[in-house]
């Protein structure tokens, strides 16, 4: 099915562009345009598609955007309809980017984008996690602009991503990134810094469950985890008291290491835990060996859950654990290392959110066609530039 989007280029080679209904191009057409009309020679939704078709290809900063589309000015007219071959200037798109868009709607469409996919949110894992953009960072100051995300590390895309204020951090800003969610039948995840009383409150009373690592922020509940997974002194001729304590093990081998885990489960503080809604509490081992030297790093973390026994088994817990991490491989890693985030220095406005914003449509667009390389799909799209097309303007299947 196929939607008339209307383009308000100058001197268009038909009054329409045509895309397909549901097609990310007719998503961000819908966006709102800042811009006085005087002086206005693309559109907005053209720009944006200009800048997704370059990432894409492997284009990161703003400059190779520019000029990979100026390269290109010919079939993308064709592709768009456009009635002569041009290509906007770099103040263009550091303007379009850094004054034009309203970023919070910018935000909502992405994510509605996403959201109305075939099967989009089944799954039941929200990771939680925030990213310094570090291209902000001013001369001689130390922070620059902070985002917060919740992730599906199961389906690859950015339900939630919120400005952190710089009178804020992350504690502060986390109840209100939640309270905009579902959160009926979901498991929040979050690191240390997440393990806060409010806040695991906040997510049971919404119908959600949380799985926090703890660690010293929190010392008291570190404490406590510690001493219900030590060995119990004995006096000779009596055995230990038994406990309770349900295990799993995985193994996995790659990229040069061997890394077991170990969790150990137990409910056995249920009722006695200071700790709001607190079900299950959880040691976890890491034993990583590199293959090449036999060097062998080991490692030992404590966790929290609402979830009960009878709702998530050790072996859930050990993937709830680790699909957390899926957040910042998943999606912080491949910003920084892959897009190149870090390394893009656009501070005017709001152009560095929105680069983000990008990103994360990147990230989500190859990961739902099943490419886990991400560098690989890039590599396959600039080679393949009919299939980058049919990604932005025709929709996913």
């Amino acid at each position: 099915m196929q939607s008339t989007v209307p383009a308000p280029d100058v001197k268009l080679a038909s009054e329409d562009v045509v895309f397909e209904v549901g097609s990310l191009a007719v998503a961000l057409a819908g966006l709102r345009d800042r811009r006085q009309a005087r002086g206005k020679r693309y559109a907005l939704v053209t720009v944006l598609v200009y800048i997704l078709l370059a990432k894409l290809a492997g284009q990161d900063r703003l400059a190779g955007i520019a000029d990979w589309v100026k390269y290109r000015q010919e079939p993308l007219a064709q592709l768009l309809g456009l009635s002569r071959p041009r290509a906007p200037s770099l103040n263009t798109y550091r303007r379009v980017l850094g004054q034009h868009i309203d970023i919070e709607e910018f935000e909502r469409v992405a994510r509605d984008f996403f959201a109305a996919l075939p099967g989009a949110g089944a799954s039941r894992e929200r990771a939680m996690d925030g990213k310094a953009l570090r291209g902000t960072i001013i001369t001689g100051q130390v922070q620059g602009r902070h985002l917060l995300a919740v992730f599906l590390p199961g389906e690859g895309w950015v339900e939630f991503q919120a400005e952190v204020g710089s009178k804020e951090n992350e504690i502060s800003a986390a109840p209100q990134v939640l309270k905009s969610l579902n959160l009926r039948g979901k498991v929040v995840t979050g690191d240390a810094i997440f393990a806060q009383r409010d806040l695991s409150q906040h997510i049971v009373a919404a119908g959600g469950d949380y799985v926090w690592t703890v660690k010293d922020n929190q010392p008291a509940l570190r404490q406590d985890l510690e001493v219900a997974f030590q060995s119990e002194p004995t006096i000779k001729g009596f055995s230990p008291t038994p406990k309770a304590i349900r295990t799993a093990r995985t193994t996995e081998k790659g990229h040069g290491r061997e890394e077991q885990r170990t969790i150990r489960v137990t409910a056995d503080l249920t009722g006695y835990l200071d700790w709001p809604e607190a079900q299950q509490v959880f040691q976890l081992e890491r034993q990583i060996r590199r293959t090449v030297d036999d060097h062998v790093r080991h490692e030992v973390v404590y966790g929290i859950s609402s979830l009960t026994a009878a709702e998530a088994s050790p072996e859930q817990l050990l993937a709830f654990h680790r699909g957390h991490w899926g957040i910042e491989n998943g999606l912080h890693y491949r910003r920084d290392e892959t897009l190149r985030e870090d390394w893009c220095h656009l501070k005017c406005g709001d152009a560095p959110r929105a680069m983000a914003v990008i990103n994360n449509l990147i990230i989500g667009l190859v990961l739902h066609l099943k490419h886990k390389n991400l560098p690989a799909a890039r590599r396959y799209f600039d080679s393949h530039p009919q299939e980058a097309q049919r990604l932005i303007l025709f929709g996913l299947s």
